[in-house]
């Protein structure tokens, strides 16, 4: 399953690096893109897992980026 969300907040493109990366090791996350210019965010993952793998992206993102906010699109 794809899901698409606007990403604001990012102060660099290295950061967005560096998140897209550290979303990607989360378990059933198959692939994950950030877009620093355009402020987007798509991942692929797995559909049975969604709920976990929300709340698991939520919390990766507040520890690597707190200033960080995401809305799904």
């Amino acid at each position: 399953m794809k899901s698409k969300f606007k990403i604001k907040g990012l102060d660099c493109a290295n950061c967005a690096n560096d998140l897209e990366r550290a979303i990607q090791k989360l378990d059933g996350v198959e692939r994950a893109n950030i877009s620093f210019m355009a402020e987007k965010m798509e991942i692929e993952y797995d559909e049975t897992k969604k709920g976990e793998i929300m709340q698991n992206l939520k919390k990766v993102i507040k520890k690597e980026e707190p200033d960080v906010t995401i809305e799904e699109i």
